[in-house]
């Protein structure tokens, strides 16, 4: 399919650059796909809309504060986005970055990140990654960043992160590091609010992806078969796979928070040939007309033009509906994007 018909207009006035007052104070889309049609509501109520007996299945990764300002061993300064460690194990000190400086970053530069640490990059890499090795172990840097990284916000939020973002820019049940984007559709759930979803009746699972910057980088090729996705490591733990096993069998819908939780769920069949407990990664690129393995209804936020996350959301319920609701939103004056308002899709 052509790039293009995967595009729309948003006025920039309704891009939300920063979080709304609560968590749980959005607007809320509901799509039903199957009779072509939409209902306008909050995302307060959300477990008046939800199927009965759901299973809401949440990305429980955890955002790093992944972005360091510094400099060169021989001053320029360099603004370093540790994207995820090369490897597993803590004492690992090889890291995928990107670096953005007023002139390149070579092969052989050395960074200063923090007083007796620095790093040396040895590899550049596709997309303007590179290879940095670090003369830390991985926990070690992981705790530089804590005292003196900053949140890395999306590259359309164009103002430097506040105190707020430290807590707004990440889910309240955020439990595993490794994120340089938060997993914005859970952004919205408070505690009361999942307490309610538990007491109508639902259930809930959690599963980890590490989302990385590429969930921000629009598809430049014309034809969306010669997009290539950034590699994702996730994991689905003994439990959650239990419960998402549980509730297919009694044909209970699975609902997906959020695009990352559909792309751990769906790569995981795609990789594996079945929904099971393990670790993995995915390089999965979901658009019509993908056949859905495991995910049956989907929240989500309002996506950029051109993203592999509209092609996704696309594929859930008709790329024509879908660019039909987002004029709806943008008529209705809806928030878009990490801050911004949220789409259900129902079965």
């Amino acid at each position: 399919m052509k790039t293009e018909l995967f595009d729309y207009a948003l006025p920039e006035s309704q891009i939300a650059f920063h979080p709304p007052a609560q968590r749980d104070g959005g607007r809320l889309m509901v799509l039903y796909p199957t009779a072509q049609r939409w209902e306008h509501a909050r995302i307060q109520d959300l477990p008046a809309y939800l199927p009965a007996q759901s299973l809401l299945v949440f990305n429980d990764t955890r955002v790093i504060p992944a972005r360091l300002h510094t400099q060169r061993d021989t001053g320029g300064r360099v603004e370093v986005l540790f994207v995820r460690c090369a490897a597993s194990d803590a004492d690992s000190s090889a890291w995928v970055a990107l670096c953005r400086a007023n002139r390149p970053v070579r092969p052989g530069a050395r960074i200063s990140l923090g007083p007796g640490i620095w790093g040396e990059v040895d590899e550049r890499r596709e997309r303007g990654e590179v290879r940095l090795r670090v003369n830390a172990r991985r926990d070690d840097v992981l705790q530089l960043l804590q005292r003196s990284g900053e949140i890395p916000l999306p590259p359309y939020i164009r103002r430097p992160p506040d105190s707020a973002d430290a807590e707004r820019y990440q889910t309240v049940f955020a439990a595993h590091d490794g994120s340089v984007a938060a997993p914005t559709a859970g952004l919205h759930f408070t505690p009361e609010l999942l307490a309610e979803i538990s007491f109508a009746g639902h259930d809930t699972a959690h599963v980890t992806l590490h989302v990385g910057p590429g969930t921000f980088r629009p598809i430049t090729a014309d034809d969306l078969g010669a997009h290539e996705m950034d590699e994702e490591f996730f994991v689905i733990g003994e439990a959650a796979a239990q419960r998402i096993a549980a509730a297919r069998k009694a044909q209970h819908p699975v609902l997906a928070v959020g695009t990352t939780t559909v792309r751990t769920l769906e790569g995981a069949v795609a990789a594996w040939g079945e929904l099971r407990s393990g670790t993995g990664s995915t390089r999965i690129f979901i658009a019509p007309p993908h056949r859905f393995q495991v995910v049956d209804a989907l929240l989500t936020n309002f996506h950029l033009p051109r993203s592999t996350l509209l092609c996704l959301v696309s594929a859930m319920a008709g790329r024509e509906f879908v660019l039909a609701a987002y004029r709806e939103a943008v008529d209705a004056g809806y928030r878009f994007y990490s801050y911004g308002d949220a789409m259900l899709i129902l079965p």
